[in-house]
């Protein structure tokens, strides 16, 4: 006669190693949250200055056309630009070394070359995204148009070739008085047709790559002072070429 089996014993506290399991891990988690916590601030702070700083672009590389050269080492551009503009943390209100060069060599263009435009239609500022410099109507545009005035051709020219290959953004601005035209409905596609305007030319003209530039119109939306003088109205017109400080800064 066989033998009787036993029943196996089953341990009904196996689900206790993993738990366990589970404890351990999630303590682990929480040191380390504790420890980040923890951190100096300070030293994270001079860390990320550090990497900013190392990852900003120096503008030490030799400039180059719209289309890349077809074979290592070539290039088609002989022009001499100034240094990229970006400095980390720049003072407010300030320019950078790069941005003076740029303005000593617009003030040395607008007295070479502007001498047919009236006074004050360049002139430049800086403002949180980098050096501001505007074109304004009564130098570069008719009245209501887009098409920029003849005695401007060559200042814009040399203009193209100071500007360094290096982000900057094209925008346009207008007063706020309505325009409604048979080529421009509102200040919207006027704004916007100007900043496009002087952005083909500063590429046409000048070397500085496609992907670097960008155009805007913000109609009479950023106004510079008050448009309620004719004065203010005709600091208002103008299209501004933004030399940015990041190339991510936008509005």
């Amino acid at each position: 006669m066989s033998r009787k089996k036993k029943p196996e014993h089953v341990n009904h506290e196996r689900w206790l190693v993993s738990y366990a399991d589970f404890i351990t891990l999630l303590f682990a988690f929480f040191v380390v949250l504790f420890a980040s916590s923890q951190a100096d601030k300070k030293k994270a702070m001079q860390v990320a200055a550090a990497m900013q700083s190392a990852f900003t672009p120096l503008g030490s590389f030799e400039t180059h056309s719209k289309t890349p050269p077809l074979e290592p080492g070539a290039t088609n551009s002989t022009v001499t630009r100034p240094a990229m503009l970006a400095m980390p943390f720049p003072q407010a209100g300030q320019m950078t070394p790069g941005e003076q060069e740029v303005k000593s060599r617009l003030d040395k263009l607008v007295k070479e070359t502007g001498g047919k435009l009236p006074a004050g239609s360049l002139t430049t500022r800086v403002d949180p995204d980098g050096m501001v410099i505007s074109l304004h109507e009564a130098g570069f545009f008719a009245s209501g148009s887009a098409q920029v005035r003849p005695g401007a051709a060559a200042l814009l020219a040399a203009l193209a070739q100071t500007l360094p290959d290096a982000p900057l953004r094209v925008e346009g601005h207008t007063d706020n008085l309505p325009i409604h035209t048979d080529q421009f409905a509102t200040n919207w596609e006027l704004s916007t047709a100007r900043s496009s305007m002087i952005a083909r030319i500063l590429l046409e003209r000048g070397s500085m790559h496609p992907t670097n530039v960008s155009a805007a119109g913000y109609a009479e939306f950023h106004p510079v002072t008050s448009n309620a003088t004719e004065e203010g109205r005709s600091q208002n017109r103008r299209v501004d070429i933004i030399l940015l400080r990041s190339p991510a800064a936008s509005r």
